[in-house]
Parts: structure tokens; C-alpha cells; sequence
């Protein structure tokens, strides 16, 4: 069992939903809901058809007959309403994973982020209450947390519209909730596969923005696993935080290629130094467990228990931020190697 692995897993006989599916989390949560459970229909809706081609062969590579007759692709775009709400019928579960991510293309295209991030959201939102969709899970991101850039701002505004979607749905009974992490080892755009690529050319110097730069990690297994988990324990309007360890970046390209030295390159269009995913103003709402924080909706207009009340949370102290630099859990080099293993990157 991973780190974050859910108890036990409620999907068989399920129609499960998930937008963005070709990308790096949704190709790997496919795999581990059809090697783990039964659901009646997995639905990737997406709006690249070559990505969904793929990704079907290769599912017949790894997947029974029997196990592949399960799977849906649907074309469409979290911005069409009309087709999100079709692709929604009978469905019992939405993860919601479909977002513009890159920081400075986001910067210099606002309006395109915005419509996907943001009316996107609200769209699967309306959409999910238009199908009596059981439960929807968002995935977001540490940028959300006092955000700087387009993106962080975006997803942001999209976190809070999911979780006030729950004061919405009243007799229908749609609960919303929404996981909050850091970035992902060796998936498409981050930075591992920058330096990989860039030794392989066989340069001796790799590029960093800061050298005080600081980052928190998360394997693809592991977010996977905690969306899983959330899935399960979710009651609607958290927050969901994973305790993932931080490291420097200058700390990664020395574990990456010993020897090799460091280009300071400065800090991109709408970047942050440290990461911050919960900020000393959530403090007042979040609880702690073993494995995670909860930032507990501010609002609750709906019958909700808080998790507050469980015997295993214990709520944070009110001066209590989550950042990267100054995080309890520090990523070694050996743990950083040990990531990329398990992550497959």
C-alpha cells in the first residue's frame, strides 16, 4: 500500500469521469482504477483526438478485453457546457483535471486561462448538478495558495467555486471537494525532464531560477492515491493537503548530475521562490491527520459533520503555514532518486 492509499476503494459498478484524461495524472489514474476496481464505465473526456488514440493502444497493450470494454473517450472541452453536460449522464463520480497549467503562457495568454480554469469550472459544476453527479473532485494546485500569477489566481477562483458548488446542490445532493499538492516528479513540463533531456545533449551546466528556490514534491503514484483516498473520505467543501517533503532545486540538479554547475537564469514571469499550499489565514479552518491537512469550508450551509470533530484531527495552531521552505520534511538526494523510481520518471 502507498503512502496515501485509500482504505478501501468504493468504485465497482461506478461511472467514473474524468476531464483532462490524456494528460500525466489521468493516463496513470485510468490505470489504477482498472487494475484495482470494477467500475461499470471509466470516461476519459478530453479534446485532443491523437492523445486519446494513444492512450487507447496502449490501454489494449496492458488491459484484458473484458477490462478495456469499460473505457469511454469523449471529445470536448470543460469550456462547452452543453457537451459537458451530455458527456455527464449516468455518470456517478467526476474527477476534474482538465486545466492550462504553464505558468508563463498563462501570463502572457490570460483570457485563454481564464476560460478553461475558471468558466471551465463552473461549467463542470453546472453540469454535475444537472446530472445528480454523486461526488466531484477537483485537482488544483500549491499556486492557488496567496497566488502571484494568472494560473495560481485561476485555479484559485476555480478551488472556491467548487467548494461553494456544495451550497448549491441542496436536494440533489452533488458534494464537491477539491486536493490541493505540489509538483509532480518527472511529469510532462516540470523541470526533471528539463535537466534529463538537457544530459543527454551532454551539457555540464544546468539552469536554475533562483538558487534559493525551493519546491514541494509528489510522485504521479502518490497523487493518484491521494485523489483516491480523498475520494473516499470526502463529506464536501475541503480542501485536501498532502504532507510531501520540499526540496531545493539547486539540491535537485546536484542529485541529478553530480558535478555539474549552476546557471542562475532568474526567476520566469509570475514565478514564487517557495510554494505555499496553506497559508497562516486558512489556519482558522484546517485540521491535521497522519497523512494530510483539511482546510474545512468557512461556510457550511448544507448537513456536513466537520472533520474537526473526529477523534484522529487535531486543528493547527492558528500561526500555521504550509510552505515549502519551511516545511518539517526535507527531500535527500537518495529520497529524490528513490521518487523518480517509484514515479517511473
Amino acid at each position: 500500500m502507498g503512502r496515501f492509499a485509500p482504505t478501501s476503494l468504493d468504485l465497482d459498478d461506478k461511472v467514473i469521469l474524468i476531464t483532462g484524461g490524456t494528460g500525466s495524472f489521468g493516463r496513470r489514474f485510468v490505470e489504477e482504477v482498472l487494475t484495482r476496481a470494477t467500475p461499470r464505465k471509466l470516461i476519459v473526456y478530453s479534446r485532443d483526438e491523437l492523445k486519446q488514440s494513444d492512450m487507447q493502444m496502449e490501454l489494449r497493450e496492458k488491459f484484458s478485453v473484458e477490462d478495456f470494454k469499460r473505457m469511454r473517450f469523449f471529445l470536448g472541452d470543460v469550456r462547452d457546457r452543453e457537451r459537458l453536460t451530455l458527456a455527464l449522464r449516468g455518470v456517478d463520480i467526476v474527477i476534474h483535471a482538465a486545466a492550462l497549467k504553464q505558468v508563463p503562457a498563462a501570463e502572457y495568454n490570460p483570457s485563454e486561462c481564464i476560460h478553461t480554469n475558471v468558466i471551465g469550472a463552473e461549467n463542470v459544476v453546472w453540469a454535475s448538478l444537472a446530472n445528480s453527479v454523486k461526488q466531484v473532485l477537483a485537482l488544483s494546485t500549491d499556486k492557488a495558495c496567496n497566488p502571484i500569477n494568472l494560473y495560481g489566481a485561476t485555479k484559485l477562483a476555480s478551488d472556491k467555486t467548487f467548494v461553494a458548488a456544495n451550497n448549491l446542490s441542496g436536494d440533489i445532493g452533488t458534494r464537491f471537494a477539491v486536493v490541493r499538492y505540489g509538483n509532480v516528479v518527472g511529469s510532462r513540463g516540470s523541470v526533471v525532464p528539463l535537466f534529463r533531456r538537457l544530459l543527454a545533449q551532454g551539457v555540464t551546466e544546468l539552469p536554475i531560477t533562483d538558487v534559493r528556490m525551493t519546491r514541494f514534491w509528489i510522485t504521479l503514484p502518490q497523487g493518484v492515491d491521494f485523489v483516491l483516498s480523498s475520494l473516499q473520505m470526502m463529506r464536501g467543501g475541503e480542501i485536501f493537503v498532502p504532507k510531501i517533503p520540499s526540496m531545493k532545486m539547486t539540491d535537485l540538479a546536484a542529485a541529478m548530475a553530480p558535478g555539474a554547475t549552476i546557471k542562475v537564469v532568474g526567476i520566469r514571469p509570475g514565478e514564487k521562490l517557495h510554494e505555499v499550499m496553506i497559508s497562516a489565514d486558512d489556519a482558522r479552518q484546517t485540521i491535521e491527520l497522519s497523512d494530510r491537512y483539511i482546510i474545512e469550508p468557512t461556510f457550511n450551509e448544507f448537513a456536513r459533520k466537520a472533520f474537526r470533530e473526529a477523534e484522529s484531527a487535531t486543528p493547527v495552531a492558528e500561526d500555521f503555514a504550509y510552505a515549502s521552505d519551511i516545511n518539517d520534511d526535507w527531500l535527500s538526494p537518495e529520497g529524490l532518486l528513490a521518487m523518480l523510481e517509484e514515479g517511473g520518471a
